[in-house]
């Protein structure tokens, strides 16, 4: 991963061991757009949620809530975002919790922080094939289904975070996405009216652009790319 994308990377470390977490963001912190800390699992899920980080590293061995319950709790929330385990131990069972709830890397301490540093820019293709570009500096990951504006995470509700992914995973050049699929998407068996609909379209836009979500009356709405001449 080029030191631009890694820039644009938000990281949350709960480690409740001080010294490693200071030294740690020391080493590597810089490299990243923010490099958070929280001290045990209780405060990295509170962390996790305020912030929407990109990448989790966590202990296993915590006060409060230990990492392997914070990682379960985590993955409630977000079921693809990385989670990389800190350990002082080697045991199997424990390896083996860590796979269970979907970790993707075990490192065994005492490590050379640059081997942590060089397995995140390894990541670099996952990261980088998620994101979708759209107009106005706007792009959405879709592995997070997040929203950014020029790389800077921008607040949506449930409801808008799948609004957007599913005008992507619609998009045609040449078609609209009906307000029928978009009742159904949002409210399911709900009585909605138009009214509605477009009340929830006004205040999307009011959060990101008026261009981002266009819509002819009558046949829907779409999504704005940007054309791959501006990539």
């Amino acid at each position: 991963m080029s030191r631009k994308k890694l820039k644009e990377l938000k990281i949350l470390l709960v480690e409740d061991e001080v010294k490693l977490a200071s030294l740690l963001k020391n080493a590597i912190g810089d490299s990243f757009y923010s490099f958070s800390i929280a001290s045990n699992g209780e405060e990295g899920l509170e962390m996790f949620e305020t912030l929407v980080p990109d990448i989790v590293i966590t202990d296993i061995m915590m006060p409060r809530m230990d990492g392997l319950e914070m990682s379960k709790r985590i993955r409630v929330l977000d079921a693809d975002i990385p989670i990389i385990i800190l350990s002082a131990f080697s045991e199997t069972d424990k390896f083996l919790n860590a796979i269970d709830v979907g970790v993707i890397k075990y490192l065994i301490k005492p490590f050379d922080p640059d081997e942590l540093l060089e397995y995140i820019s390894s990541l670099s293709e996952k990261f980088e094939s998620k994101s979708i570009a759209l107009i106005d500096g706007f792009s959405f990951h879709m592995m997070k289904k997040t929203l950014y504006k020029n790389g800077r995470y921008v607040a949506l509700s449930k409801n808008e975070k799948r609004f957007i992914d599913y005008l992507i995973q619609n998009y045609s050049e040449n078609e609209m996405v009906k307000d029928k699929e978009i009742k159904m998407l949002l409210w399911e068996s709900e009585e909605v009216s138009d009214e509605r609909v477009r009340t929830f379209i006004r205040r999307l836009r009011q959060k990101t652009s008026k261009e981002l979500v266009i819509n002819l009356k009558g046949s829907g709405y779409q999504i704005k790319r940007l054309p791959p001449d501006k990539l």
